[in-house]
């Protein structure tokens, strides 16, 4: 008898006993081989299945590849797009070695499994579509008669449906489609791979909301579902009946599904082997049904940013499985933290509560999770809640936390002592509470501790080397005051050498200075600097800039630094720096290439700004370099900072035209290059900014005409070119093409021709400045359709500042600019009526239409504007008596009226009783009345003769003298002697009064003889 072994035989135990029973000499008869034979059965039945065993003659078995598999592979690459070329090992004649497919031994070589996701998915720093497997699936897969396992996750199939052949893949028992971009709704014949263990279709379909989930019943083996993202909006409550019929399922991922019913209650719940179950990011509009904390094998149950409501019922306790409960992003109405059943808690491992609205005391929470025996907690998230009340002493007794975050809640006092006991605690979070207490020294015991995060508070006292003296593991400080008094000092030793190396420092509002913290000198990994407002004065040493650090950030501001700046600092990319409100001297230094964000305003920098600083910091998006003393012209090089959205450079004193360099940064969003001596027009690439929303060119010396490319920045929010030299009309495409604008100042400049009626249509603006100029006209009426002026904006995320004349004199807004509503036509040569449309505008601060040529009375509903502040009409011609309306303006702090041809009395109620000084009132021949000193006719004269009723009225005035005095003896009496009196019985009171007034007299001695004394010697100066 001849046997053809198998090539691999060597490789197989059973095979290798075999051979040795074959190498028995006594093995020669027939029945011997037919043991023989069945021996080959029992230890070795699997090849016996897979191989072929000929008798009489042996054939080659090199081959370790099904030809017919390997055909229906490379039809499948055919198909695909390939940009990476990864599939392009797939050539020769072992498909089982290229790249992503797997055979199996025990099944022949036959292709089991397809696994071909884009490996750079999760890799920021490569294009991701360029390593996508693309194109179509071709049917080819079909002839893997033994595929259990296909992968083609993060891929890109461009919108394309899912062919139909694939539910003929029967053999699935994992398929992995997310991410992979296929259109259509979810394909019913799924529900044909009834031997599927494991479906993801996360975000595998984006473009469709008629999925459904019937199809789902026939998969009774599935036990991995993941459809996140899949919009499930249009399914209603079925969602939970479908996945209920799947008995072996342990894991349900459902986030972010467009679901909007959660019910609240269920017949059956059928989940037994459920230990997964993820429905965040969704829209359930309810409580927290009951049925959900009956799955007693849950031990991971996120909620998360949905809109539940209510408290946690009761059934939370059979829950003694749970390790981790996400309820983040919920909203917990006026809820309260759950008090009873804390026994189930003990077995924890995360609880995170976050983003809700809970309210009430945390202590007795934490005293309950405190009295486990052996609390599992690692992980307790309670940030962006109402919490209240002090950090209980129990907070120590959770001794396996890792993770504490408490940030955002309304917690106050101090950080317990007991905070020491927590060993194990890598992350500590209590930013943006109320707390004013102090911080313990037992922090220091924290050998763990990676990230300390206390920022947003208000701490008291002093902060020394025992705060941080077994801090080894430290990498992330941050310790940023709630405002800007410094009441937290840190007193280390100069030669303090710190046991931790920081990659990140956060310190606000601390006295660290007035030194330069020499601590700093051995924290070479620092990642971001930021000590700032914290009382540093002098230079930076030369040391610091020899640490050789790469950094995100460099933050010094607010403080008192002094020298120069080095050019030699590098940042990683999107790096930033803010060294603004400083006392830095010297020439403006050049910084990293990957800078993105550079702040140097308010220090005492001069000399040009570097022709090249536009080819040398390329990624520049946000440049403030105003209030200091740079000059020269503005460099070209700018024009190359095609990331700019914010350029800065107002208040310096820079000379020569703006250059017209602006075609080729698209999203530029503000220009401020007020307060300096530029020249010239206002270039026209100013137009192609379509993302423009502020510009400020105002206090130059720019003329011509404005260029109508302007018309292109169609987003413009601030236009203020006050204070320059441009000339001609007004253009009317202001009003037509600026439907966003809120503030338009054009002051000061020498515009002439009416006011555009097109300016009516700005319902926005809430700030018009155009006093100064040569306009003339009327004033148009539909100027008080603006409802600008009649609003308040609820957006108050104002990127503006801005010279407003109001209450008599220059004021300078910025923070609180959006409360300004003002109107400003001054010094003009506007004429005709006062529009009483302009009583309309319910909410105006300030009006000031003075120095025009204004006729007429002023309007008798100028009592409706409520919020007036300012109003002054002087200078005019308007005529006729101070409307009465006018004594109802409580708000009216500031008025001139003077040099006009008012007449009548001057009104003396409500706030006119302030207005004192006459000079608001001057040049008005026909006024009459207090502050002037024309007195109005019968102020003082009598009405009319005395009669018989007049006589009885003077007789009772008579009387009324006479008790008076009458009643005058007692009152002087009782008077004199309830305050002389005790003091006449009682003699330490008698003492005290007498010594009062010696020390009253010696003050006054003094104070006159200092006075004196000072004018003696400045007589003799």
């Amino acid at each position: 008898m001849h046997l053809c072994i198998p090539s691999n035989v060597g490789n197989n135990k059973r095979w290798s006993i075999f051979l040795e029973l074959l190498e028995l000499k006594d093995m020669a008869n027939t029945s011997a081989s037919v043991w023989c034979l069945f021996l080959i059965m029992i230890l070795s039945y699997e090849f016996l299945y897979l191989e072929i065993i000929k008798f009489g003659s042996c054939e080659s078995q090199n081959v370790s590849c099904i030809a017919k598999e390997r055909e229906a592979l490379l039809k499948f690459k055919d198909g695909l797009t390939d940009p990476s070329g990864r599939l392009s090992s797939w050539r020769g004649e072992d498909c089982c070695s290229w790249a992503g497919v797997q055979c199996s031994d025990k099944l022949g070589h036959h292709v089991t499994k397809l696994k071909l996701p884009n490996l750079y998915s999760n890799n920021p720093d490569v294009d991701v579509t360029s390593y996508a497997l693309g194109g179509k699936i071709h049917p080819s897969l079909l002839d893997l008669q033994y595929l259990k396992y296909l992968d083609l996750s993060m891929n890109n199939f461009e919108g394309v449906s899912i062919p139909n052949f694939v539910g003929s893949l029967k053999t699935l028992r994992y398929l992995n489609l997310s991410g992979a971009f296929f259109g259509g709704p979810i394909p019913s014949f799924l529900g044909n791979l009834t031997n599927l263990h494991y479906l993801d279709l996360n975000s595998c379909f984006s473009d469709s909301n008629k999925n459904d989930l019937h199809w789902l019943s026939t998969l009774s083996k599935l036990k991995h579902l993941n459809l996140g993202s899949v919009d499930l909006s249009k399914v209603g409550t079925y969602w939970l009946q479908a996945v209920n019929m799947l008995p072996s399922l342990e894991e349900l991922h459902l986030p972010a599904c467009g679901l909007s019913i959660l019910p609240l209650s269920v017949p059956l719940v059928n989940f037994s082997s459920l230990s997964v179950l993820d429905l965040s990011n969704n829209g359930f509009n309810s409580s927290i049904p009951s049925w959900l904390f009956n799955i007693s094998g849950l031990e991971y149950l996120d909620l998360n940013s949905n809109n539940l409501r209510g408290e946690i019922p009761d059934g939370f306790a059979g829950m003694i499985n749970l390790q981790n409960l996400d309820l983040s992003k919920n909203s917990f109405i006026e809820g309260k933290l759950l008090k009873r059943n804390l026994g189930s808690l003990c077995n924890l491992h995360v609880l995170d509560l976050s983003f809700n609205k809970i309210t009430g005391d945390i202590g007795e929470f934490i005293n309950g999770l405190s009295q486990c025996n052996n609390c599992s907690l690692e992980s307790l998230h309670l940030g962006y809640n109402e919490l209240r009340g002090i950090l209980p002493d129990s907070l120590g007794h959770l001794r396996n936390l890792k993770h504490l975050f408490l940030m955002k809640n309304y917690f106050v006092g101090s950080i317990p002592e007991s905070i020491g006991n927590l060993s194990s605690l890598e992350e500590f979070y209590l930013s943006e509470n109320a707390m004013e207490g102090t911080i313990p020294r037992s922090l220091g015991q924290l050998s763990s501790l990676v990230s300390l995060d206390v920022k947003g508070n208000q701490w008291h006292g002093v902060i020394t080397e025992a705060h941080f003296s077994n801090l080894t593991n430290l990498k992330e400080l941050s310790i940023a005051q709630m405002s800007r008094n410094i009441t937290l000092i840190f007193n280390v030793s100069t030669n303090w050498i710190p046991p931790f190396k920081l990659t990140y420092i956060n310190l606000k509002s601390c006295q660290v200075g007035p030194k330069f913290p020499e601590w700093l000198r051995n924290q070479d990994e620092l990642k971001t600097v930021a000590v700032w407002n914290a009382g540093i004065s002098g230079t930076i040493p030369k040391w610091f800039w020899e640490l050789d650090l790469v950094l995100n950030e460099l933050d010094f501001s607010y403080n008192q630094l002094t020298g120069t700046l080095p050019n030699t600092i590098t940042f990683m990319p999107q790096g930033i720096v803010f060294l603004n409100y400083n006392n830095f001297i010297g020439p403006l230094p050049i910084f990293s290439l990957n800078l993105t964000s550079f702040h140097l305003d308010h220090n005492m920098l001069s000399g040009p700004i570097p022709h090249d600083i536009g080819e040398r910091m390329p990624m520049l998006a946000d440049v403030d370099l105003s209030f200091n003393s740079l000059n020269g012209s503005i460099p070209s090089s700018i024009g190359e900072m095609s990331f700019l959205l914010t350029f800065v450079i107002s208040d310096n004193q820079l000379t020569g035209k703006i250059p017209d360099i602006w075609n080729n940064i698209p999203d530029l969003y503000l220009i401020d290059m007020s307060n300096n001596s530029l020249s010239g027009d206002i270039p026209h690439s100013l137009g192609s900014l379509t993302a423009l929303k502020y510009l400020r060119l105002s206090t130059n010396n720019l003329s011509g005409e404005l260029s109508p490319t302007l018309q292109n920045c169609t987003l413009i929010e601030t236009l203020d070119l006050g204070d320059n030299k441009l000339s001609g009309d007004i253009p009317t495409w202001i009003g037509e093409t600026m439907p966003s604008l809120l503030i338009l100042s054009l002051r000061s400049n020498m515009f002439n021709g009416h006011i555009p009626r097109q300016l009516c249509n700005l319902s926005l603006l809430h700030i018009l400045d155009l006093g100064e100029n040569n306009l003339s006209g009327s004033i148009p009426r539909c100027i008080g359709n603006m409802s600008g002026f009649s609003t308040i904006i609820k957006d108050n995320r104002y990127e503006s500042q801005l010279w407003v004349v109001a209450k008599g004199r220059d004021l300078f807004y910025d923070v609180y600019l959006f409360l300004v509503n003002s109107i400003d036509l001054s010094s003009n040569n506007l004429s005709g009526d006062f529009p009483e449309e302009l009583t309309n505008l319910s909410r105006l601060g300030t009006l000031n239409l003075s120095m025009n040529h204004l006729t007429g009375k002023i309007s008798s509903g100028i009592g409706r504007l409520q919020w007036l502040e300012t109003l002054d009409l002087s200078r005019n011609q308007l005529s006729g008596m101070i409307p009465p309306s006018m004594v109802s303006l409580t708000s009216l702090n500031h008025l001139n009226l003077s040099y006009n041809n008012l007449s009548g009395k001057i009104p003396s109620a409500n706030q006119f009783q302030t207005f004192i000084d006459p000079s608001i009132y001057e040049g008005n021949s026909g006024l009459c009345g207090l502050p002037l000193p024309t007195k109005c006719n019968g102020d003082d004269d009598p009405t009319h003769s005395p009669g018989a009723g007049d006589k009885h009225i003077e007789d009772g005035d008579d009387n009324e003298m006479l008790w008076f005095y009458i009643s005058m003896g007692p009152g002087f009496v009782v008077g004199f002697w309830a305050v002389c009196g005790p003091l006449i019985v009682k003699k330490s009171w008698r003492h005290v009064y007498f010594q009062f007034l010696d020390d009253t007299k010696e003050r006054v001695m003094v104070f006159v003889s200092l006075k004196l004394a000072r004018l003696r010697r400045s007589m003799n100066k």
